[in-house]
């Protein structure tokens, strides 16, 4: 299995983003006020898998007061990296093609202005998940998959 490509993710981002962008110009007056912490769980989720990225690249790694991994624990953990990074990435796009609609708007219209901050915040954590669910990801290689020095550099 490869590394998730972050180009792909981007790429995935930006098609969301202009189906988002094209459908929010089409039905934005019929759209409720979106609170400021809507996008807040994703943060949350890349921050927790940052975190079990980390306390499972110690036991892939077997320091020292750390228990195995068992190869099914990694492959798990890798299932959910990726499939966050996608999401991570299709939230992102969704929240750009909003931000997008919203914040040439926000100096004059009330709602958009709102709307900008809470599309911002959305934003920003989905790229939190996106790169909390990278990190978790690159955490599970094992010492195999890295790339060795050849001899001579």
């Amino acid at each position: 299995m490869t590394l998730t490509r972050p180009r792909h993710l981007l790429a995935v981002a930006l098609v969301t983003g202009l189906i988002v962008n094209l459908i929010v110009r089409l039905t934005y007056n019929s759209l409720p006020a979106l609170p400021l912490p809507a996008g807040a769980t994703l943060g949350v989720l890349g921050v927790a898998e940052a975190l079990a990225g980390s306390a499972l690249r110690a036991r892939i790694r077997h320091r020292p007061g750390t228990q195995p991994v068992q190869p099914l624990v990694a492959a798990r953990a890798v299932l959910v990296a990726k499939a966050s990074s996608l999401a991570g990435a299709v939230m992102a796009g969704v929240w750009a093609g909003l931000l997008a609609h919203v914040l040439p708007r926000a100096a004059d219209v009330t709602a958009a202005a709102d709307d900008s901050l809470a599309a911002g915040v959305g934003l920003a954590c989905a790229l939190v998940l996106v790169g909390g669910a990278l990190w978790l990801e690159w955490c599970c290689r094992t010492p195999d998959d890295e790339p060795r020095e050849k001899p001579g550099e």
